[in-house]
């Protein structure tokens, strides 16, 4: 006789799937709550099986299961595949199934948002896939489980989907067509070898180049492969600038620890910097030994853009925001002081932003970018002053 061919060991295996189902991570100790020496994780699990037992009726003798009984059930699921044959120290949960309803919503309007605004095609076709099979649940919830609760606007400039480039006759031959195998690679640390077919900045930086790819960054208007040379140096690219060709140089790869060790020091000089720009090699190297002095960048606000500055509390996880004198008339702030250390690298990025503010803002310090900004403005005005300006 089968070992759940009793009602009550039946009842009590499927209510232990269903309480994985309903309860995903459970049993996972609480961040929140003081440390405990000898915390069970199958505690928690028992509790809301016997939760859900008294929620259908069902009626088990008190205390039932005990904790032992459900050590057996939880083998029972992995010899039957259910469970996976590893250790649940973080709470149980079901194959992929790690979230609850309310965290998957949320996850979900985060995928749709990736999908339509930042053009990625790998979680387009996963959207389409998910809102096939959740079609059901929708109904059953009226529309509100796909309602898009919170949405990321910020829209990509260029073609992002080959499927989509063929369809409108808009083949633009770039990386886009391999991210498959650079996502390999940046998972498995692989060298690739990658060609990079536009260089708007002049540098003379065209052709093939020999990368280990870490990671891919949407970043304001468009997608961007952070990576790193075999020197060491790292840099970011815009996709879009690479051509359709990466070819996989190292299929061993050095391993997803030197990818995480790499991905934190390019991490730091983002911290430190304005933008992406993270500069040449020698200026990384003395910049992650601490051996480059950041320079205090200085920057003056007037009204009307004071309010927005000061709203900006984590612009920049080193910056300094000084109020100035009040109008005493109206209460007015009369200024608002700017002030953040950053290396030269980041001087023309950071001006970028600054001209967004146009007559509101004025540099103080350092000399270069005072006059920088002054040069910018002065050939502005040249160009309105006729100078060059096209008559209408």
């Amino acid at each position: 006789m089968h070992s759940y061919s009793d009602t009550q060991a039946l009842e009590r295996l499927l209510l232990l799937i269903a309480t994985l189902l309903k309860y995903p991570g459970v049993g996972c100790r609480d961040s929140m709550k003081a440390p405990q020496k000898h915390h069970d994780a199958l505690v928690e699990v028992q509790l809301r099986l016997q939760e859900l037992a008294a929620e259908f009726g069902i009626k088990f003798p008190y205390g039932y299961p005990g904790i032992a009984t459900l050590r057996k059930d939880l083998e029972t699921l992995r010899k039957y595949g259910i469970l996976e044959r590893r250790m649940y120290r973080w709470g149980y949960y079901l194959g992929t199934g790690a979230m609850s309803s309310q965290e998957f919503k949320v996850a979900l309007n985060a995928l749709f948002t990736q999908a339509k605004f930042q053009g990625d095609p790998q979680v387009r076709r996963i959207c389409d896939q998910l809102s096939r099979r959740l079609r059901g649940l929708d109904i059953e919830s009226k529309g509100e489980f796909f309602y898009p609760v919170r949405q990321y606007l910020n829209r990509v400039i260029v073609y992002t989907d080959p499927e989509e480039m063929a369809s409108l006759g808009k083949n633009r031959n770039n990386l886009f067509h391999q991210l498959s195998v650079v996502e390999k690679a940046i998972s498995q640390g692989q060298l690739i070898e990658i060609l990079r077919s536009s260089d708007p900045y002049k540098n003379n930086r065209i052709g093939t180049i020999q990368v280990y790819p870490l990671q891919l960054i949407y970043h304001d208007i468009a997608w961007y492969l952070l990576y790193e040379y075999t020197n060491g140096h790292f840099a970011i690219g815009r996709v879009n600038r690479f051509a359709d060709h990466c070819k996989i140089i190292d299929t061993s790869g050095r391993g997803i620890d030197a990818q995480r060790t790499s991905l934190t020091k390019a991490y730091q000089l983002l911290e430190n910097g304005w933008g992406l720009k993270l500069g040449e090699q020698q200026e990384q190297y003395l910049e992650l030994s601490g051996q480059l002095e950041l320079i205090p960048v200085k920057v003056r606000f007037y009204p009307p853009v004071t309010t927005f500055i000061l709203e900006g509390e984590r612009r920049h996880p080193k910056q300094k925001i000084i109020k100035g004198a009040k109008d005493k008339v109206t209460g007015e702030i009369l200024h608002v002081d700017y002030i953040v250390p950053l290396p030269p690298r980041s001087f023309d990025e950071f001006l970028l932003w600054v001209n967004k503010y146009m007559a509101s803002a004025q540099v103080l310090y350092p000399q270069e970018l005072v006059q920088k900004h002054l040069s910018n403005v002065e050939a502005l005005r040249m160009r309105y002053s006729g100078n060059g300006c096209e008559r209408m």
